[in-house]
């Protein structure tokens, strides 16, 4: 059933196209039909929809007729926005997260109706050349709406306190399986099964898989204590939070709207702050941030102190490095790899604009000078099942912004055959450097990086993997502009 409001905005698009294909202002409009020019406005805004006899009033002033005027066929250079609006993608896009009404953007639509259509068509256009989906379109406005955040959420955090309150968890010590699933079975009324997923081989990138209407959670008999812990967290997170819209499978295979991405996060957050209470790791960081000189093994040592998941505390920084430290320019990136393929960015986020690198859609080579890069180039070709962790300084070659970024590579829990590394970087500046004392040590290892190879202006680097391709027809189009405006300077 189409809805009113599509309705009444249609039929005010149609009649302002007519009224303008004809060079006659709200002013003439009226004079000739008699209704008043602040009536004429509402309808062609799509705020109201006129009576049969005005409809054929208007019809007769427009030199149309009745039937083309109640159509809801618009033209060609009206169909897209006819689209957009009859395919509901208003109501998927998470406006109320950013604080729009859909009613805002309607007016816009209703304001300046083809120069709206010239830019959704332009959108659709860089969707379709860059294979942006709808899954990353809502991928992109959860990342948006964590960095707005500063991806620091207050009421998560208390919901935990207050969980943890009334289940007598104690915070100080590190949770155990036995803690949670206790918790599912006793208060929840949850059946877990550990043998049913491993029985289908179609399965085994899945950890566990949720079955509503029985209660029952199944976990896949691979999964060690650290995933498993995440998982029951999640598991209580969506109970204790009262949250029905989510999704039942982990990692996620598919999702139906929004709001099960977004409370995917919101169950995932509660997790991470319950395995890792801010407190505590507030105390730790604090103590850590006053060494003088910073060395692979302490922070190690700081982080399994924690959680043996080294994604979880990355994750977990970046909750609490902008909120206690004042921290904001951060980024953190996932990658994978499976050897002789190509390096995937498979998750980031960025609490600030400023920060790169970001993923590119050009199927350009990511710099190998990066740490996160050269972490889990090493795993793979020792083949190994330990982590493999480093740190450094990066500089970037096309900016002033230096980077302290450190990275873990372990194989990936979820893929035969990948690995994946994650990377946590901190940009270096007066504020940071008061607040960590050792990024203004001499002693971190430095290196001088690009964003990708194709980009890059590093001409002797021996990690290169691909030419400056980019790089070099940006120069070679500057380099024919100056000879152009050197050429019109003379002749003028």
């Amino acid at each position: 059933m189409i809805e009113e409001e599509y309705i009444r905005l249609i039929f005010g698009l149609k009649m302002k196209q007519i009224r303008t294909d004809k060079n006659l202002s709200l002013f003439g409009l009226a004079k000739l039909t008699g209704l008043s020019k602040s009536y004429l406005n509402e309808i062609e805004k799509g705020k109201k929809y006129p009576k049969r006899d005005k409809i054929v009033l208007l019809a007769d002033a427009l030199e149309t007729n009745y039937d083309n005027m109640v159509s809801l066929k618009l033209d060609k250079n009206l169909a897209p926005i006819g689209e957009i609006l009859q395919s509901r993608i208003l109501k998927e896009i998470p406006l109320d997260i950013f604080g729009i009404k859909e009613s805002d953007l309607i007016d816009i639509i209703a304001e300046a109706p083809l120069k709206v259509n010239a830019f959704i068509s332009t959108l659709f256009e860089i969707a379709k050349h860059y294979n942006l989906t709808r899954e990353s379109f809502f991928l992109a406005a959860l990342r948006s709406y964590q960095e707005a955040h500063n991806n620091y959420f207050e009421e998560i955090e208390n919901q935990v306190e207050k969980f943890a309150k009334a289940y007598s968890i104690d915070l100080s010590k590190r949770l155990k399986v036995s803690d949670l699933e206790e918790i599912l079975i006793e208060e929840y009324s949850y059946t877990i099964n550990n043998q049913e997923l491993t029985q289908h081989k179609e399965l085994n990138n899945l950890r566990s898989v949720f079955v509503p209407s029985s209660k029952t959670l199944f976990v896949s008999s691979e999964t060690d204590d650290s995933q498993r812990l995440f998982i029951y967290a999640k598991e209580i997170a969506y109970n204790f939070l009262n949250i029905s819209d989510r999704l039942f499978t982990f990692s996620w295979i598919k999702f139906e709207s929004f709001d099960q991405v977004l409370n995917n996060f919101l169950a995932s957050y509660f997790a991470g702050a319950l395995l890792i209470p801010r407190k505590g790791l507030v105390v730790a960081l604090k103590e850590f941030f006053e060494q003088e000189q910073f060395d692979n093994e302490s922070f190690q040592k700081l982080m399994y102190n924690f959680t043996d998941s080294p994604e979880t505390f990355f994750q977990r920084l970046t909750n609490i490095l902008p909120k206690e430290f004042n921290l904001k320019n951060l980024f953190f990136l996932r990658f994978a790899y499976k050897p002789q393929r190509e390096f995937q960015l498979t998750k980031e986020l960025h609490i600030t604009n400023l920060l790169e690198p970001h993923a590119n859609e050009r199927n350009e080579h990511y710099c190998r000078r990066w740490v996160s890069i050269r972490t889990l180039g090493e795993i793979a070709n020792e083949n190994s099942d330990f982590e493999v962790f480093d740190a450094q300084v990066s500089s970037y070659v096309h900016t002033d912004n230096e980077y302290f970024v450190l990275s873990s590579a372990t194989r990936d829990p979820f893929r035969s055959g990948y690995y994946r590394s994650i990377a946590l970087g901190i940009m270096i500046s007066a504020h940071s450097t008061s607040k960590i004392s050792f990024l203004g040590s001499e002693k971190l290892k430095r290196n001088k990086v690009g964003v990708t190879c194709e980009t890059c202006a590093i001409l002797d680097c021996n990690e290169r993997v691909a030419p400056p391709r980019t790089l070099e027809r940006k120069e070679r189009f500057s380099k024919t502009d100056q000879v152009v405006q050197d050429i019109m300077e003379k002749y003028k």
